[in-house]
């Protein structure tokens, strides 16, 4: 595998488990701020935010493309949620709107969300325009 391909792999791995990390202190905010999240809302974050990017994490070592694609796309549409209920539509998800005790812990979370989302997004993107994967 070329070196750049392998320095690529490693990063996303290393973002994609950053974002896990995450996550579940974002998760711990929402908590803390008794912001809870639809049965919808829910569904979406364990699919495609928690188990999306690492089931692409496993996939990439058996079908490098694939898997690839399935972190690129499922960090997208984490990115958008996150930007969307985070920062544009006001209401409870709003980190203007959280209660001040969990506030801090609540927007610094949702920021980092969206910065690894959005690096790994782009991340993984780069590895499918990779030449020689499967």
């Amino acid at each position: 595998m070329d070196p750049r391909t392998s320095r690529i792999r490693l990063w996303l791995t290393a973002v994609v488990l950053a974002h896990l990390v995450i996550s579940l202190a974002h998760g711990r905010a929402h908590g803390q701020a008794r912001v809870p999240l639809s049965v919808a809302a829910n569904l979406f974050v364990f699919l495609v935010i928690l188990a999306g990017p690492l089931l692409g994490l496993v996939l990439i070592r058996y079908a490098q493309r694939a898997g690839a694609w399935l972190v690129a796309s499922t960090l997208t549409a984490s990115f958008v949620f996150g930007v969307v209920n985070h920062f544009l539509i006001a209401g409870a998800d709003h980190v203007a709107y959280v209660d001040p005790h969990a506030r801090a812990l609540f927007a610094a979370t949702a920021v980092l969300l969206a910065a690894s989302e959005g690096i790994g997004a782009a991340l993984a993107v780069r590895l499918c325009g990779k030449r020689n994967l499967s």
